[in-house]
């Protein structure tokens, strides 16, 4: 899934790729009326819909449902933080690195996937805070120097030395 918002000119930023296992939606248990972001589905998915009260209801029974919600909702907030950190302090390229790590899940716990799922770069340019062309610019650059592959079918392969651009100063 794909977490979308768009400001009053059209302009749309991509704040999270979902998947599975993941919540979006969560606002209303707080008091959100409207929803901010839109979700589409970047590949074929299932989603459970649950009414806020059988949410709330989930949360308060299942306790080791609640666990894992608390779980997923703290560390999407770390990931947040995380984001305007490097939204504030890091170049574009660096960005795009860490970004195609974090959706190969890189440092997640169990083994990264080497090929990425299906993303287009305007959407990675939208995550990032960039022009399609700069992603483009980037991606030529990490392809040359071998931290990532395309196959036939436009799927990304990231190798772990990627890691090396978040590093470098």
């Amino acid at each position: 899934m794909k977490l979308a918002v768009v400001n009053e000119t059209g302009k749309e930023a991509v704040v999270a790729i979902l998947g599975p296992g993941d919540f979006f939606g969560e606002g209303c248990l707080a008091g959100q009326r409207m929803c901010m972001a839109t979700a589409t589905t970047i590949t074929s998915a299932t989603v459970l819909v649950l009414e806020s009260d059988k949410m709330i209801r989930a949360l308060h029974d299942e306790h080791e449902f609640s666990d894992c919600f608390i779980a997923f909702m703290l560390t999407r907030n770390l990931r947040v933080e995380e984001d305007l950190i490097d939204q504030l302090f890091n170049s574009s390229e660096k960005r795009l690195a860490r970004t195609l790590l974090l959706l190969a899940r890189y440092g997640a716990p169990g083994k990264p996937e080497a090929v990425l799922p299906k993303v287009s770069q305007e959407t990675l340019a939208e995550m990032i805070g960039t022009t399609r062309s700069r992603v483009n610019f980037f991606m030529n650059k990490f392809r040359r120097l071998g931290f990532i592959q395309y196959n036939s079918n436009h799927q990304i392969y990231i190798d772990h030395s990627l890691l090396t651009v978040v590093l470098h100063d």
